[in-house]
């Protein structure tokens, strides 16, 4: 094929020991629970059922230091969900760590840039 070229594509996932504590999803779940103060609307945001977004919130505060979002259940005021202080720095960290590693890719594909033709090209 003319015009190929080699290249990666890389994601991650923040781990405690052999656990996963956040990938991409659940750090856009965290940021929409942020601006919803609601699990569940978070998860109609990202057409994902409440169940899932419940036990990925219930993850989170298990496998973290301190719990990354705190709970209030309903009654006369109504439920609701807010970021902690570890929730908001999870997040951050996440994102600071997501840029790093798409800088990180960007370079090998840039190093790759050209070598299909040298490793695959006809003799």
């Amino acid at each position: 094929m003319s015009g190929s070229q080699f290249s990666i594509r890389s994601n991650f996932w923040l781990m405690v020991g052999d656990k996963s504590l956040a990938g991409r999803g659940r750090i856009e779940l965290l940021e929409r629970i942020a601006e919803t103060g609601s699990i569940r609307q978070a998860a109609m945001a990202m057409r994902m059922s409440y169940r899932a977004a419940w036990d990925a919130v219930d993850a989170m505060n298990q496998r973290a230091a301190a719990p990354v979002v705190s709970r209030a259940t309903g009654g006369r005021g109504g439920g609701g969900a807010v970021l902690t202080e570890a929730g908001v720095r999870l997040v951050n960290l996440f994102r600071s760590v997501e840029a790093e590693h798409a800088r990180s890719v960007e370079q090998i594909n840039e190093r790759l840039a050209g070598l299909y033709d040298q490793v695959c090209g006809s003799a």
